[in-house]
């Protein structure tokens, strides 16, 4: 299926999530510009790798392989990393999910507010990937953590909404316009992450699944907490 709107009109402008998805589009475009061999120094220096944490000298002996330095502090990719992408389809992916479901979780949370909750979902997400690929030497890229924990959110306070997508019906050789419940969308879209990060290959297939699962976790979490903070507000 796919998703093309919600039914959940905005009361305000989503300045964050605009705001975002033109600083990832501006960073695509830097990477475009880049020579192969300073693209790959770029995704080694602000993209997650846990190899530079986990393994002794391996920053060293990549540079001395390479012979391409790496500059960026390490610790700064647990934030870099979310702004940078491996092409146009993840690029473009991960933007329309954004402008998707972070409209209505911005405007519940407030714009500064969301702009935490995005960032902060973005770095827990990758530490659950962290966690689980210790001595991983590839680059984990993308902002489908933190947008994964903006889908959580969605999930908890938006269960009633209706997510309008195009359904492929194969049979009659044409694709239909469905208004599927949020919740069921979104529940299946998690577990269909969790089965692939239980069964993804022992080489691994290039995304991130857990990264995805813990993110929309912490959004899940979250939207919980504030919806039971804001009912006893009102009470």
């Amino acid at each position: 299926m796919l998703p093309l709107y919600d039914t959940i009109p905005s009361r305000r402008k989503p300045y964050v999530v605009y705001a975002l998805i033109g600083l990832n589009v501006v960073v695509f475009f830097y990477q475009l510009s880049l020579s192969r061999v300073e693209l790959i120094q770029f995704m080694y220096n602000f993209g997650l790798v846990p190899a530079r944490f986990t393994l002794n000298r391996w920053s060293t002996i990549w540079q001395i392989r390479t012979g391409l330095s790496l500059y960026s502090n390490k610790w700064l990719t647990f934030l870099t990393h979310m702004f940078l992408h491996g092409g146009w389809s993840h690029l473009i992916g991960n933007m329309w999910f954004l402008g998707l479901f972070g409209d209505n979780v911005e405007d519940t949370l407030g714009h500064f507010r969301f702009l935490l909750f995005y960032l902060s979902g973005g770095i827990l997400a990758s530490l659950a990937h962290f966690s689980l690929n210790l001595s991983s030497q590839v680059p984990m890229v993308g902002a489908s953590g933190a947008i994964s924990a903006v889908m959580g959110a969605y999930f908890v306070l938006f269960p009633y909404s209706r997510i309008v997508s195009i359904v492929p019906f194969f049979f009659f050789f044409m694709p239909a316009l469905v208004a599927v419940p949020a919740f069921t969308y979104l529940f299946f879209w998690f577990i269909f992450q969790v089965l692939s990060g239980l069964f993804d290959s022992p080489t691994g297939s290039g995304v991130a699944y857990w990264a995805h699962i813990g993110g929309f976790v912490v959004g899940m979490v979250y939207g919980y907490i504030y919806r039971v903070r804001r009912r006893r507000y009102y009470w």
